[in-house]
């Protein structure tokens, strides 16, 4: 029997570098970041225009995404711009070159 391979994502949003984040996770990043750019949904990331994506990670298990965005909303602000500024130190929206 086939079974399917889902995918899981934490991300994290911004509004400017060094700006306000957001944590959040989905199973679909390029549909939640068309939700968020068009602000589709009302809540924190409309009000603080929080529209671009500087991290992201993939996990196979939902309960392992949700797990880490847990973890991860209790760390200091400093250690989460630490892991944006070692992966993406431009704070380079990565979804700016999607069809959304």
């Amino acid at each position: 029997m086939f079974k399917a391979i889902h995918q899981y994502y934490l991300y994290m949003l911004t509004n400017k570098k060094n700006g306000t984040l957001y944590i959040g996770v989905t199973n679909d990043l390029e549909r939640r970041m068309f939700e968020h750019k068009n602000k589709l949904v009302e809540g924190f990331t409309k009000k603080y225009n929080l529209t671009q994506l500087v991290y992201f990670e993939t996990y196979q298990y939902v309960n392992d995404a949700i797990k880490r965005e847990k973890n991860m909303k209790k760390w200091k602000r400093e250690w989460k711009i630490n892991l944006i500024e070692n992966n993406n130190s431009n704070w380079t929206d990565l979804s700016k070159d999607w069809n959304i």
